[in-house]
C-alpha cells in the first residue's frame, strides 16, 4: 500500500472486538494501528472491486482472485502481459472465465505500480531459482 500521511481515525467498536484485535496484534507483533489500517484499506478496495481479496503469503499480502484463492491478481496480469493484452487468450490458458481476467485488469488500472512491483518481484525470484538450479546442476555433474 502506499505511503501517505497519517491522520487520525476515531471509532468505536465492540469491546470483544478490539479484544480479538489487540490478540491478533499480539500474535502478529504489529501495533493494533498497523492492522486497522490495513483492515479499512483492503475492505475498501475489496468494496471497491467485488471478486477481490487479500492473502497472506510468504512473500507478504496480496491481492487475488476470490473465486480462485491460488490465483495472485498479479499472475493474472503478467500472463495477459505475455499474450498483448488479448483477455480470451489469458482467460484460455489460465483456465478462467474472460470476466476474472477482466476482474483482475480492473483492479490492475486503479492499482497499476503495486502489482507491477509484485510482478518485477516474483519475475527477481524465478531468475534467482533458475541460476540456484543451473548452479546445483553443474556441482552435481563435477
Amino acid at each position: 500500500m502506499p505511503r501517505t500521511r497519517k491522520a487520525d481515525l476515531p471509532a468505536r467498536v465492540a469491546g470483544e472486538t478490539l479484544r480479538r484485535l489487540d490478540r491478533h496484534a499480539k500474535r502478529l507483533g504489529k501495533p493494533r494501528s498497523n492492522l486497522v489500517e490495513r483492515y479499512v484499506e483492503e475492505g475498501l478496495r475489496m468494496d471497491e472491486h467485488p471478486g477481490i481479496v487479500f492473502v497472506e503469503g510468504p512473500a507478504g499480502r496480496r491481492p487475488a482472485l476470490a473465486a480462485y484463492r491460488g490465483l495472485d491478481i498479479w499472475q493474472v496480469i503478467s500472463t495477459l502481459h505475455d499474450n498483448d493484452g488479448d483477455v480470451a487468450d489469458t482467460a484460455e490458458i489460465l483456465d478462467l472465465p474472460k470476466s476474472e481476467v477482466r476482474l483482475a485488469l480492473a483492479y490492475y488500472a486503479d492499482h497499476r505500480t503495486e502489482i507491477d512491483d509484485w510482478i518485477r518481484t516474483n519475475d527477481e525470484l524465478f531468475e534467482q531459482m533458475e541460476t540456484a538450479a543451473k548452479r546445483q546442476q553443474e556441482a552435481a555433474r563435477r
